[in-house]
């Protein structure tokens, strides 16, 4: 069974979000050499992985990624995806070297529907604007475009209007994952992250925006009793067998390690139906807001 090689090129990035997971990376470690990044595409390869995606804090900011891109095409990658804050999609040449070096997938984030408070959160004049035109670049190309944004205190109540604007610019498929509560968004917890039970409602008419549109759809870190009547759009559900190099350990299954070390759940969900499907929220998640919201189904 194929796997999928998710390789951080590089810890730097040109935003500075309020929710970022991985937040003081950038200044703890130097971008991979193109050197580096070669091996382990090779590894991953050799490993099994014939699925790529190239992230990292911003993997459009390194100056080496479409030879890395080219490289992962070369020795046999079937799909490459980029995974990006969208900035740098704006530049039509930038895309095209990437198009033509072999990329597959483009999956850059946008979080907000209103430019203000999208520029505000990332820290960065013009980013919106700036994501938007790189999907319009993209849609016009006729790439594929999975869209990967964050829930937080902030912007939930925007995202069925978010909703209707990527069904208006033709994005492929898009995704809303409930923020991890790493990085800055664990220093800034107080303002990003909401809670579910206040989410919930907003979640559910996105996916409704999505569905009568026939786009795929999901949404991440939601526990099935939130999310009754909308298992269908449950992330966890499709994702594929991933190893993640990460910038100084690899987890070789992501899946075991959302299972075992980033999700809990508590010994009353043993009594629900769900429970062996489940992973339940993030960890950090009920030391927070406490467990009240999370009902088993029985």
């Amino acid at each position: 069974m194929y796997k999928r090689a998710d390789i951080k090129v590089g810890f730097a990035c040109n935003n500075h979000c309020t929710f970022c997971v991985q937040w003081d990376k950038r200044y703890k470690y130097k971008p991979r050499t193109i050197e580096e990044i070669k091996w382990i595409i090779k590894r991953e390869y050799d490993n099994w992985c014939k699925y790529a995606v190239f992230t990292g804090w911003e993997p459009t900011v390194h100056p080496d990624l479409v030879e890395a891109v080219a490289y992962a095409k070369d020795i046999g990658y079937k799909q490459i995806q980029i995974q990006s804050n969208g900035t740098n999609f704006d530049k039509i040449d930038y895309v095209l070297k990437l198009i033509k070096a072999w990329v597959t997938e483009f999956s850059p984030s946008i979080h907000w529907f209103y430019k203000e408070t999208h520029d505000n959160q990332v820290h960065q004049k013009w980013a919106w604007d700036r994501v938007v035109k790189g999907l319009i670049n993209l849609r016009k190309l006729n790439q594929i475009v999975v869209i990967n944004s964050v829930i937080t205190k902030a912007n939930y109540k925007e995202i069925p209007q978010l909703a209707e604007l990527l069904v208006k610019l033709w994005v492929n498929q898009f995704q809303f994952a409930f923020v991890h509560i790493l990085g800055s968004a664990d220093k800034n917890k107080d303002i990003v992250v909401p809670k579910k039970s206040d989410v919930i409602h907003y979640v559910h008419k996105w996916l409704d925006i999505a569905k009568k549109a026939w786009i795929p759809a999901f949404t991440e870190a939601i526990p099935y009793c939130l999310m009754q009547g909308y298992e269908w759009a449950i992330a966890e559900n499709i994702m594929p067998e991933t190893t993640v190099v990460d910038a100084e350990w690899t987890i070789d299954s992501y899946a075991d390690y959302r299972w075992n070390e980033w999700k809990a759940k508590r010994e009353e969900c043993k009594k629900c139906s769900k429970y062996k499907v489940c992973e339940g929220p993030w960890k950090e998640y009920p030391e927070i807001y406490g467990w009240n919201e999370f009902k088993p189904i029985y």
